[in-house]
């Protein structure tokens, strides 16, 4: 059993403390290469501290490569010989997976779903039920729209739960909305001129600027996409996600949602593309209908996608045209085959029509709040709280967070992802008009994803998150 001498930590939290004695063993081989560890559990009753403390300690240790896990056989030492030489830093965020994907503590800029939460029972019975009774639907190729089956399930739950009068031939399924986007500018022209939110999601723009369409950076306010910025740079399409912006979490208020649609009514070929992603899983506050269902003149392509509520590796998205452009579709772009599996979409067409889907939903929200809440509480009882201010956390998994620290934004993102903590600021998500992130917003204001942490490890991740704004303050103190 491993057993260290935890009286006299320095300056150190207690569990860095015990990741560097577990760590210093390794490298000097106490701790044999293949060697296995004392479970969380174990070692916390034998050394007498949290299972907390072992959980963080464990962390910093897998994310830097001297302890792997194998799955419900627990965690291993890795070789000495393997590592980097001595004096060589190893750090969190060059730490490469097989998978692509990097080891952290907390990753609180990643939105994958958490495994707990995805309901693989109920979705295995579904697909052995398509399989035993589908099995002629499945061979037969698609609409270019997707199967009916699966866009009259959307159209219903449009319908009962965001208040939307759709038809299913206004459906069309696509895998992920990058590739929605990409027929929208074969739909719409490239010769537009594309708007998207400032700051905003950077996929949207880049897919637009790589097939060849102006783009235009708009500014935002407290209340949403800026109309005079619309007007002054002469858009034609706006992209805006007004339920729940990504990254403010700013909800546009119904006035400006109706300004919007007055903006679209007053030029010809002006059009709206609403982007909903995550409007199910709004936490608290009121619900407000979507631009699509007020939208009285035809200008709304609303559109969402399955990835935040089910999972973000099942790349199945929707868009719901208005009659004119649903029309020029068919006569233009049905010559595309449709790029969701027959097999996938009739899975999921069943799983919506029996119920499934929407009593996920209801589960989903609660596992939210309940790990939103978990990460707050962790905050409110750490030292961080006299140090950070929280908004928007009722819409979405994410919230922001502001941290006084005299260190800047980069300085500090460094010292946390190499305490193992992955963190991005809200100015990196601002851009310049040529497409480069904005340098504007430097005030330590940082976009926390919560989906994929664990709560068991909360607050380890808060504590390092403390620990790197209060070492800026002592550094210039000391200088």
């Amino acid at each position: 059993m491993l057993t260290y001498n935890l009286a006299d930590t320095g300056s150190d939290a207690l569990y860095t403390y015990l990741y560097k004695c577990i760590r210093q063993d390794i490298l000097t081989g106490k701790i044999r290469a293949g060697q296995k560890l004392p479970s969380k559990r174990t070692l916390a009753k034998n050394l007498g501290i949290s299972v907390i403390t072992v959980e963080g300690a464990y962390g910093l240790l897998t994310a830097e490569g001297y302890v792997y896990s194998l799955p419900k056989k627990g965690f291993y030492a890795a070789d000495p010989e393997l590592m980097p030489a001595a004096g060589q830093a190893v750090h969190a965020g060059n730490m490469v997976l097989t998978g692509g994907s990097r080891a952290y503590l907390a990753d609180l800029t990643s939105n994958q779903t958490d495994t707990a939460i995805f309901p693989f029972s109920i979705w295995t019975r579904t697909m052995r039920e398509v399989m035993a009774e589908d099995q002629e639907a499945l061979m037969v190729n698609p609409p270019c729209g997707g199967i009916m089956a699966l866009r009259e399930s959307i159209a219903a739950y449009l319908a009962d739960f965001r208040g939307m009068s759709v038809n299913p031939e206004q459906v069309i399924i696509g895998a992920g909305t990058e590739y929605l986007y990409s027929l929208l500018i074969q739909l719409l022209g490239r010769d537009r001129r594309y708007g998207v939110e400032n700051p905003g999601y950077h996929k949207a723009a880049r897919v637009y600027e790589e097939m060849g369409a102006g783009t235009a950076y708009i500014g935002m306010d407290a209340e949403g996409i800026r109309i005079d910025e619309l007007e002054a740079k002469a858009v034609d399409v706006i992209h805006v996600s007004p339920s729940h912006h990504f990254p403010t979490g700013h909800v546009t208020p119904i006035s400006r949602r109706y300004e919007l649609l007055a903006w679209a009514s007053r030029g010809e070929e002006r059009y709206i593309i609403e982007d909903d992603y995550d409007s199910e899983l709004r936490l608290g506050g009121k619900t407000i209908p979507t631009l699509q269902s007020i939208d009285a003149s035809g200008r709304v392509i609303y559109m969402n996608t399955f990835t935040k509520t089910l999972c973000s590796t099942v790349r199945i998205s929707y868009m719901v045209l208005p009659y004119p452009l649903c029309e020029r579709f068919y006569e233009k772009l049905s010559f595309y085959s449709c790029t969701v599996s027959n097999f996938e979409q009739y899975t999921l067409a069943r799983f919506m029509a029996d119920g499934s889907f929407e009593k996920h939903i209801n589960r989903l929200r609660s596992f939210y709040q309940k790990k939103r809440d978990s990460l707050l509480t962790a905050i409110r009882r750490s030292p961080l709280a006299k140090r950070a201010e929280i908004y928007e956390e009722e819409a979405g998994v994410h919230f922001l967070m502001k941290i006084r620290t005299d260190r800047e934004e980069e300085a500090y993102t460094a010292a946390v992802r190499a305490g193992g903590v992955r963190l991005k600021p809200l100015s990196a998500y601002y851009f310049r008009e040529e497409g480069s992130p904005s340098e504007t917003s430097r005030d330590n204001t940082y976009v926390i994803n919560y989906s994929s942490v664990r709560e068991e490890v909360m607050a380890a991740a808060v504590q390092v998150l403390y620990e790197a704004a209060a070492a800026g303050t002592k550094s210039k103190t000391k200088t």
